[in-house]
């Protein structure tokens, strides 16, 4: 079993710049396809980014291509989602998830996930 611990958040500009983390814990997250989904108030948890077990391959929502990026640090069994040019749309609890499962699609869902962090909070000022 893994545990998520998302940090990072915090209040930034239009336009800006911020990077989440999310560290692993119990597990490595080589063992998992780890995802970014985000919530905002009166919104339903959204997929943001994810990226494989295998580091190779990750995927994006169309609102955030071309401006966030997930990477993977091994070494330090985290995962980063960065997220420039954030808009005030962007503004929201961002949760770090991870799945067992093989697949890896494009959009996955909130309820495939097995394990969850308790998330960290972007706000976005305009």
């Amino acid at each position: 079993q893994v545990q998520l611990v998302e940090s990072g958040g915090g209040l930034v500009q239009a336009g800006g710049s911020l990077r989440l983390s999310c560290a692993a814990s119990g597990r490595t997250v080589s063992s998992y396809n780890i995802h970014w989904f985000r919530q905002a108030p009166g919104a339903e948890r959204e997929f943001v980014a994810a990226i494989s077990r295998g580091g190779m391959r990750t995927n994006y929502a169309d609102s955030v291509k071309g401006r966030f990026t997930i990477s993977r640090d091994s070494t330090k069994n985290t995962v980063y989602l960065q997220l420039n040019t954030l808009k005030p749309e962007d503004a929201a609890v961002y949760y770090c998830a991870a799945d067992t499962r093989v697949s890896f699609p494009p959009s996955p869902r909130a309820s495939a996930m097995d394990y969850w962090g308790e998330g960290t909070l972007v706000i976005v000022s305009s």
